[in-house]
């Protein structure tokens, strides 16, 4: 016979959260979601009643079902304002899908739908810069990925400015977080983790504060949320993602987390204590300006303006 929910005693439990023995129903279960929520957007003073905010949204699981949370709450707050922007960074027979699925949701739930597109911003299409200097002649020993995030980030954070969002809303959930924290040592650069967390750093006019409020919530939870609610998304994963390092530590952690249940909250809460020791200790470093597009940057060229001038230009093409 299934049990009952721990939480209401009156309902059959769909779900087992193993780092806390609960047996929770589907309602109980999507309220403990949204209540994550809310409580993480209060505790880091994530929005304002006021605020008017871009919610990055990709068409997968996690930006979708934030989409959806973030529209309930605004529905308590009339000042506030969602905007939803769509980056279409160029990968053939995988973005379409996705910009369909934001288009539809965006249409039912009456938010404005916002999109831009590498090769609109950059001229190149991640396609296209795989194509020449991951896998063709002029390779750089690079990933596509890390093509993706740093073009990503930027294009983000323009249509957000230009839009005039106060706040950028982004999807990572816990086990993106924790990754991140990884990936951080593993590439020899820890002091980064004082960028990372819930709420990044606002140092520079032009950059848009981005915030987190999944940043507790696991994977596997936003899943199960989207499936609850039926929320579409798309589940066909990026073409692209077996060549980055990230899908190497996520597996990784997906094991260690079935025989150790509660990992992932053991090494997220490890994460904020080292950011939060690293923040008082080691002086904070404010954005400047790159030389070349005047856009926030942590050096004298961003990373962005090396990609797309240094190598593609620089490459004859």
């Amino acid at each position: 016979m299934p049990s009952s929910c721990t939480l209401c005693k009156r309902r059959d439990a769909i779900y087992t959260r193993p780092y806390s023995g609960e047996k929770i129903c589907s309602r109980c279960f999507c309220n403990s979601i949204e209540k994550k929520v809310k409580h993480t957007i209060a505790k880091h003073k994530m929005l304002r009643y006021d605020d008017k905010i871009a919610v990055g949204v990709s068409g997968g699981k996690d930006s979708m079902a934030l989409l959806h949370i973030l529209s309930k709450l605004e529905a308590a707050f009339p000042k506030a304002e969602i905007i939803a922007i769509t980056v279409d960074e160029g990968i053939s027979q995988y973005r379409e899908e996705a910009l369909e699925i934001v288009e539809e949701g965006c249409r039912r739930l009456q938010i404005e739908s916002i999109s831009v597109s590498f090769k609109e911003m950059f001229g190149l299409s991640l396609d296209e810069l795989a194509t020449r200097f991951v896998y063709g002649e002029s390779k750089s020993g690079l990933t596509p990925c890390s093509y993706c995030g740093v073009l990503r980030r930027r294009a983000l954070n323009n249509l957000a400015r230009e839009h005039g969002a106060k706040k950028l809303v982004t999807a990572h959930n816990l086990d993106d977080e924790v990754q991140t924290a990884l990936l951080n040592f593993f590439h020899g650069d820890p002091l980064r983790m004082a960028r990372a967390g819930p709420v990044s750093p606002h140092s520079h006019p032009s950059f848009v504060q981005r915030v987190k409020p999944f940043s507790e919530v696991l994977e596997r939870e936003t899943t199960l949320y989207a499936y609850l609610k039926r929320i579409e998304f798309q589940s066909k994963p990026c073409p692209y993602a077996s060549t980055a390092l990230r899908t190497d530590i996520r597996t990784m952690l997906n094991r260690m987390e079935e025989k150790h249940a509660g990992l992932k909250y053991t090494v997220y809460r490890s994460a904020e204590t080292v950011s939060s020791i690293i923040k008082s200790t080691v002086k904070s470093q404010d954005l400047k300006e790159c030389l070349r597009c005047q856009e926030p940057s942590a050096n004298e060229i961003c990373q962005a303006c090396k990609i797309i001038q240094d190598q593609c230009l620089g490459s004859g093409s």
